[in-house]
């Protein structure tokens, strides 16, 4: 008699669902890994459309990019970002990247938000899109400070981004 083991069978959507948070070196040629590793937990959620996990991956590849690229965790040798995703509720999927904080070469302490820009500047701009991309395909997004507390502010950011699965997927 051959027993067969569903460990790695999709399971259904449930509010609290957590998956293990995954740390990565503060480099961009870790995005390949972020994505990868983050498209095969998402294989884990049964019924999630293509679609959905595609546009969670694209914006969590995003974040990584930018806490590399804005933070400490891409300036130290040390640096990290560590990767987390969640279901707060049963409909909800939520992918969140946290940085190592404040850069030292910068003065002040800047969260991530998308510049106001009129559509000829956003034509001629070369960098700043991937915010814009996130808000277009995330149903909510933001930035928190990793501990809330005003004498904290620069310690880590937390950008994130849900996703709300379709009716089909519940």
């Amino acid at each position: 008699m051959a027993i067969v083991s569903n460990i790695h069978a999709p399971t259904p959507p449930f509010a609290g669902r957590r998956w293990p948070s995954r740390l990565y070196p503060g480099d961009l040629a870790q995005t390949g890994w972020v994505r990868a590793d983050l498209a095969a937990d998402l294989h884990r959620l049964a019924g999630l459309p293509a679609e959905t996990s595609e546009n969670l991956v694209l914006c969590a590849s995003e974040m990584f990019s930018n806490a590399v690229d804005h933070s400490r965790s891409g300036q130290d040798v040390e640096g990290r970002v560590v990767r987390t995703l969640h279901m707060p509720t049963a409909h909800t999927l939520q992918v969140a990247i946290i940085d190592d904080g404040q850069r030292t070469d910068h003065t002040e302490f800047q969260a991530p938000e998308t510049p106001d820009r009129s559509v000829d500047e956003w034509e001629q701009a070369e960098r700043g899109r991937g915010l814009l991309l996130i808000g277009h395909l995330a149903d909510r997004w933001g930035t928190r400070s990793v501990l809330d507390f005003p004498f904290c502010q620069g310690l880590g950011t937390v950008a994130w981004a849900e996703f709300t699965l379709p009716e089909a997927s519940r």
